[in-house]
């Protein structure tokens, strides 16, 4: 089994569900590479849990098969975060795995970049990751004291509501958003 490819913004998609051991031949390259990639992807044929992280990774998945993976303007909170270079959306769009959200998934960027994917995290991850982790899912939520406690205290990683953390390429700073069914 080959190593996997190495994604700028979603450095273990392993571990964050988004690809998983698989003997699935990809649509794509006609290889059964040992790994596939189930999250969204947004093309004309069915490719879902169907393609493999290398054909992802350089672009081929793209390029033959017209997939994307994460809307373009959800790369920045649709105006929301940072603006980004268009080469930037481009490599989050087209090549790289993306995730699974409850609506339309979001990129949280920073620092004029895309940030990193953490993974879905619920009150408990968040917690682990630390305090700055929890202040950002609250500063996106919007919500203060009881507000705040009352969602915070639901949050899962495996249910509604969730959140999704990003940890930016440049200064390092927690972000994301929440979200539910």
């Amino acid at each position: 089994m080959d190593a996997l490819p190495l994604f700028r913004y979603h450095p273990d998609p392993v571990a964050t569900g988004s690809v998983v051991a698989s003997s699935v031949v990809c649509a794509c390259c006609g290889q059964a590479r040992g790994y596939v990639y189930v999250g969204p992807v947004y093309a004309l044929g069915d490719y879902q849990d169907r393609l493999c992280p290398w054909c992802i990774a350089d672009g081929s998945a793209h390029t033959n098969l017209g997939a994307t993976f994460t809307d373009e303007p959800g790369i920045g909170g649709y105006g929301d975060w940072d603006s980004v270079p268009d080469r930037v959306i481009d490599e989050v769009a087209n090549r790289t795995p993306s995730f699974s959200a409850w609506q339309q998934e979001q990129w949280w960027t920073h620092c004029s970049d895309a940030g990193q994917f953490v993974g879905i995290a619920g009150k408990e991850e968040l917690e682990a990751l630390g305090l700055d982790a929890v202040a950002a899912i609250q500063k996106s939520a919007g919500l203060v004291g009881i507000e705040w406690d009352s969602v915070f205290s639901i949050l899962t990683k495996n249910g509604s509501p969730t959140s999704y953390i990003f940890r930016c390429t440049h200064c390092g700073t927690y972000g994301g958003y929440w979200d539910c069914d």
